[in-house]
């Protein structure tokens, strides 16, 4: 069993003995006196006396830390410790007037109050992290009325937990904020999550719902009117988002940062900085959120997404994460990937697939993702259609290319299309291909082969390179988030 042994008790010590008494193994703490201990006694030795006298210290530790508040008394208890165990790992504390160098040669690890507290101030109160917390903070306690905390179209998880986030710190400073999004989640991981997190977001119709509240605020999109129901005039109160924006983004507060993977990593920042402890269903939704975005973190994942991730885990509930990964196929997903393997064309290691009518536009994505992993196979895209707009999803793994940019180049001025190097989607209205009746659909579905395949293939020929991420770089607010991707 682990002993770990405490000399002195200072204003630091206290909460570290509170702390340390909880982790299990032999405790054993050398007080002054005059010091209370009350609520550790169960689970801790306590002895009454001089930490710098060996006589008060056990036959054993592993660990020793020197906690007092006076810098001289630390030292003489530190330098007895060390000749009574010398393999032990050593922490000490400078105390009030010490420094790092006074302890060097005695601990393996110091602690300088004084320094983390101004390390702490510096970039908790007075950064810019902290001012842009802040500046969140009072535009939401300005809107007098409910939030609506609004996704884009057919939202993904990163979506889904950003919005769940928002409405809860909105609630924590007295604005009841509902999550809210247009389109319907049909992806069968996406409504796992919904269903065993019981998260509650509202659904929009086009037409009516918004107007019953006072603010709206945006995440994982920047732009009303743009992927969202929303009216383009809408005013905003609230943007956050990690895609590059592709025109101007207005509103009462813009948080856009493209040096991240996630709008989950900005959201979980928000907590952690306001000292909020998530609950379980928002730390699952916004760790799934992150995972599925950054791809486990192998794509465009910055330091900010793993410290994220790691603020998230102790609270997210891993069970649920396993079963939401784990979701059974729909009919409509299999049909869809059916169609899609027996419909490839292949050139080169480049694979392209029309599936004609859909009914699930989220099946391309996954039939993509499935598709990719095909032997020789670098870039698959597949293509589908669905109420007078055609809907396509592309994924790459080592092509060396910028799929967002390819997909931009070869159809951004038909329809909408954009995304990161390795994940990109895309929407072109039917109308744009010509007169072409729906109802036909082998007709129809060899117009869309032509232009679309045709059109990647072609800029392929000589494809933009892929990018290097810049982790720093602050510029955001995509107009195209990868919902359907």
């Amino acid at each position: 069993m682990v002993r770990r042994l405490v000399l002195g008790c200072g204003h630091a010590g206290e909460v570290v003995l509170g702390v340390v008494s909880t982790w299990g193994g032999d405790l054993w703490a050398v007080v002054p006196d005059d010091y209370s201990v009350d609520g550790i006694e169960e689970a801790t030795t306590v002895v009454r006396g001089d930490p710098a006298d060996p006589e008060t210290y056990p036959e054993r530790a592993d660990t020793v830390l020197v906690l007092g508040d006076d810098t001289a008394d630390n030292l003489a208890a530190a330098r007895r410790a060390k000749e009574a165990f010398p393999d032990a790992l050593f922490v000490v504390c400078t105390g009030r007037d010490g420094s790092r160098a006074d302890f060097d040669r005695i601990a393996d690890r110091v602690i300088d109050p004084k320094r983390i507290v101004s390390e702490y101030v510096l970039d908790s109160a007075v950064g810019t992290e902290a001012e842009r917390t802040c500046r969140l903070l009072d535009t939401l306690r300005r809107i007098d009325g409910r939030l609506a905390v609004v996704t884009h179209n057919n939202p993904d998880p990163d979506a889904i937990g950003s919005a769940v986030a928002l409405a809860g710190i909105a609630r924590s400073v007295g604005v009841e904020g509902d999550p809210c999004y247009y389109g319907n989640i049909s992806h069968q991981e996406n409504r796992a999550l919904m269903n065993l997190l019981d998260l509650n977001m509202r659904h929009l119709d086009d037409s009516e719902g918004i107007e019953e509240y006072a603010g709206v605020a945006l995440v994982d999109h920047s732009r009303p009117g743009v992927n969202d129901g929303l009216d383009p005039e809408t005013p905003i109160d609230v943007v956050i988002d990690h895609h590059p924006p592709r025109a101007p983004v207005e509103a009462a507060f813009v948080d856009l940062r493209s040096g991240v993977g996630a709008t989950s990593t900005l959201l979980a920042e928000y907590l952690r900085r306001l000292g909020v402890d998530p609950n379980r269903e928002v730390a699952t939704a916004l760790l799934y959120g992150l995972r599925v975005d950054t791809r486990d973190f192998t794509r465009e994942a910055a330091d900010s997404d793993f410290e994220a991730a790691a603020f998230l885990s102790p609270y997210a509930d891993a069970s649920v994460l396993e079963r939401v990964e784990s979701p059974r196929m729909s009919p409509d997903v299999l049909a869809t990937l059916a169609a899609a393997i027996r419909n490839r064309e292949v050139r080169d290691d480049v694979l392209t697939s029309g599936v004609g009518s859909i009914r699930n536009r989220d099946a391309l994505a996954q039939a993509a993702d499935k598709l990719l992993g095909m032997e020789g196979i670098s870039i698959s895209a597949v293509y589908g259609f669905l109420d007078g707009t055609v809907y396509l999803s592309a994924r790459s793994r080592g092509a060396g290319i910028d799929l967002g940019e390819v997909l931009r180049d070869a159809l951004g001025s038909i329809g909408s299309a954009g995304g990161h190097a390795d994940m990109a989607g895309a929407q072109i209205p039917l109308g744009i291909l010509g007169t072409v009746d729906e109802e036909s659909s082998d007709s129809l579905s060899d117009i869309v082969d032509e232009v679309i395949a045709g059109r990647i293939l072609e800029v392929l020929e000589d494809p933009p390179s892929s990018p290097s991420f810049d982790s720093t770089a602050v510029d955001v607010g995509f107009d195209f988030p990868l919902a359907d991707e």
